[in-house]
Parts: C-alpha cells; structure tokens; sequence
C-alpha cells in the first residue's frame, strides 16, 4: 500500500532554494501535539482530552568536515555581529530537507517554515581519537509540511 522503505544514502538541507549541504544525519524532524484535559462535572469516568498546541523541536544535522563554509557563514549572518548590520532584525528563511538516494534521487522531502540557526559546532580534536572529524548545525523552525511531488 505504501511502497517499499526506501534506502537514503544522505539528506541535503536548502535555505531559500539555496544548497547549504549534504549530510549523513539529520535529527528532531518531528512533531508532537500537547493535549488539553478538560474535566466535566458529573462525568468521572473519563476526562476530555482536546488537541492543543503544535511543538516542533530543533533540528540537528551531522556530517563530516568539508571544505565548504556554508553553515557556518549562515549562522554568522543571523547572529552577533551579522545579526547587527540587519539591523537586530532576525530574518527568517524557508527551509527544504530532502532524502537522497544512493544512486542521486530524490526520494521525500519536507518544507520547513521560518528557519533559523541557532548553533554550529566545529570537530573535537584529539589524536587519541580515530573519530572522523565532523561538524553539526541546529536550527529551529516554525513547522514543516511534506513537499508535494511535481
């Protein structure tokens, strides 16, 4: 009914359109619905539960260390001192995140509204450690919605 699971080999994260990397984990692309417990008067044998308020929680994307500095340029724009010459105004972007497959396809993506990022983090170094180096951005958002397929 569904189809067959599908293999992703990366996902590749988009701000306006605009490529902003390949990664081989991406985290927190989720969402969950707070409920509201109304009880009635009389009525003890259940209480009411009323769908209440979307939360979505920060997205955290992981890939090992490039040469390309496209997060850490946008994080700079959207915060300290690139945050002032905007005019302490936070500007907003959408966001697309999109499965790739092994062989280049693009198998689902999701539309993310309102991006921002609000952390970077560079590789530890140790020479003790056989870890590849790697690097993280995490962003927050107001929401995402499944892209259509065209």
């Amino acid at each position: 009914m569904g189809g067959e699971p599908s293999l992703t080999s990366r996902f590749l994260f988009e701000v306006d359109g605009v490529e902003i990397g390949l990664f081989g984990s991406i985290k927190g692309l989720q969402v969950s619905a707070t409920v509201e417990e109304v009880v009635e008067g009389g009525q003890n044998g259940f209480t009411h539960k009323l769908p209440g308020r979307l939360e979505w929680p920060s997205i955290t994307f992981s890939r090992g260390l490039t040469q390309a500095d496209a997060l850490f340029e946008w994080m700079n724009k959207t915060s300290g001192e690139g945050f002032a010459a905007a005019g302490n105004t936070v500007v907003r972007r959408s966001g697309a995140i999109t499965a790739i497959s092994s062989a280049g396809d693009r198998l689902r993506s999701w539309n993310l509204e309102a991006v921002m990022p609000i952390r970077w983090k560079g590789p530890d170094f140790d020479v003790d450690n056989s870890n590849a180096l790697s690097e993280e951005l995490e962003i927050v958002h107001h929401g995402f919605v499944p892209a259509t397929k065209k």
